[in-house]
């Protein structure tokens, strides 16, 4: 026994008494260097049988504020408000830094409070799966409710620093991105979606983007990206691009991304990559193939001159036979009725149908005769404008197709020659035919059929007083097809 009084620094920590607290790896300072700074002796002896002869020399947390200075925030973690550090800290040591029994990986301590049922999910947040919870959140106190490190975003750009880097550069940004914290679409420890989401694409962008739920839910035809695992982000840039509408890389090289593929869906759609490209020139030697750059075919469809995909087909869905932004049929043969081809006629005048004379609607007509109409208007077998017309590009003029229509396992040939006045074309549907729009053919029985034993057409009304056959024009005073009113009373030329 000694007096208390006279008890120095080491002694406490001798074989007899408190040796256990000199073992942990990282002690308490006051452990190594002096235990009355934390004890101040109540009794004249010690050790004393059955009774405490020293007291701590302050209570709670304002034991420790005598060494650490009080922790400053709005928010304050609930155990330091409490002035319960030992709830979290070994007082005399520990095996890891800050007094902790546990390393790196925080969780059994702080799940020793904290429900861990939100941080098991399948997809886990880097920091929380390895339970480095400190990374983000201040143990103590913060201007935060969450006790994050910094507010918002700027906790997330901490790490993701490529990301804030590259946000930068971005001259499109996601609105969510712009003016709302990360966690308006991630749950910043763990989800059952991808990428930590709260919820699976397409459900969490259609919380904010409502009118394309509506969308989607009335259309028949769906783009398959929107279906896919990634859905939105299959083609969309989540968070900012260099391109409108979010999307990763200009608009057609985007889509040429997944349709320059002879692999693509089940059966397999167009490569359409193929479509507006030449073929590259076979490669001479024995050398490596070089990378060439593909040259685009002579005779571009102007959306795609554009190179605009949406001027045709609608990206998310359609009612409409190719994700198409109007009707258009699916067929090969499909007689023209009013509204079927309406896809086309959205660009293309739209009265190019109407009638079965005309000067002012067509260049392809003989005469007066309109001869889109005889093709397309014919009623047991009306082609549809994919037959002679490639949609996309060719090295044909008018977009008519040189390798043929596919026809089962033939390609049907067209032929198409151009004149300064009309053309003429020898495809495997008829013998070789010519028009001129000024000296227009008289087709003979045995050759061609004569005027009269043309194929029906779909009800087209000849346009008022205009001579058949002649080539005369119809009056000068006709109107534009730009400028007709639409619906069904489109004019009839006046002589």
């Amino acid at each position: 026994m000694v007096l208390a009084g006279d008890l120095v620094w080491g002694e406490c920590l001798t074989g007899a008494c408190h040796s256990a607290l000199s073992k942990p790896a990282y002690p308490h300072a006051p452990v190594a260097d002096d235990c009355l700074s934390c004890h101040i002796a109540v009794s004249e002896a010690h050790p004393q049988a059955g009774q405490k002869t020293f007291k701590l020399t302050a209570d709670g947390a304002q034991l420790c504020f005598q060494c650490h200075a009080p922790f400053a925030g709005k928010r304050v973690h609930a155990p330091v408000k409490d002035g319960d550090c030992l709830s979290c800290h070994q007082v005399h040591g520990a095996a890891n830094p800050y007094l902790l029994e546990v390393g790196e990986d925080l969780t059994e301590l702080c799940f020793g409070c904290h429900d861990d049922a939100d941080f098991r999910r399948e997809f886990r947040h880097g920091p929380a799966a390895a339970g480095a919870c400190t990374g983000c959140h201040d143990p103590h106190a913060a201007d935060d409710r969450k006790l994050l490190r910094k507010p918002g975003s700027a906790a997330c750009l901490e790490c993701h620093a490529d990301f804030a880097a590259q946000m930068q550069a971005a001259t499109v940004i996601h609105e969510p991105v712009r003016e709302s914290p990360c966690t308006e679409c991630h749950d910043p420890h763990a989800a059952a979606a991808r990428y930590v989401l709260k919820k699976k694409m397409p459900d969490l962008c259609l919380s904010c983007h409502e009118d394309f739920g509506d969308r989607l839910a009335a259309v028949t035809v769906r783009h398959a990206p929107v279906e896919d695992e990634g859905s939105c982000s299959n083609c969309h840039s989540t968070h900012f691009s260099k391109a409108p509408n979010l999307l990763p890389a200009e608009e057609q090289d985007m889509c040429l991304g997944c349709h320059a593929s002879d692999k693509l869906g089940n059966p397999p759609l167009k490569n359409i990559k193929k479509d507006i490209f030449e073929k590259p020139a076979p490669s001479k030697g024995k050398r490596k193939k070089a990378v060439q750059e593909q040259k685009e075919k002579a005779f571009l469809h102007g959306p795609v001159k554009e190179r605009k995909c949406v001027g045709c087909h609608d990206p998310h869905g359609s009612a409409n036979f190719r994700i198409l932004t109007g009707p258009y049929p699916a067929g090969f043969y499909v007689p023209y009725q009013e509204g079927i081809y309406d896809f086309c006629l959205q660009c293309h005048d739209r009265y190019l149908l109407r009638f079965k004379e005309t000067t002012l609607y067509t260049e392809f007509r003989n005469g007066n005769r309109n001869l889109h109409l005889v093709h397309v208007g014919d009623k047991r077998k009306g082609r549809s404008c994919r037959i002679c017309h490639e949609p996309h590009a060719s090295d044909g003029q008018k977009l008519i197709s040189l390798e043929g229509t596919p026809f089962g396992d033939w390609s049907i040939p067209i032929s198409f020659k151009s004149t300064p006045t009309g053309g003429s074309c020898a495809p495997g549907c008829h013998q070789p035919l010519a028009y001129d729009r000024e000296t227009p053919v008289v087709y003979r029985k045995g050759g061609a059929p004569e005027e009269d034993d043309a194929p029906e057409v779909n009800g087209a009304p000849a346009e008022a007083g205009a001579p058949s056959g002649t080539g005369a024009p119809s009056g000068t005073g006709a109107p534009s097809g730009t400028g007709a009113p639409s619906g069904t009373g489109a004019p009839s030329e006046a002589k």
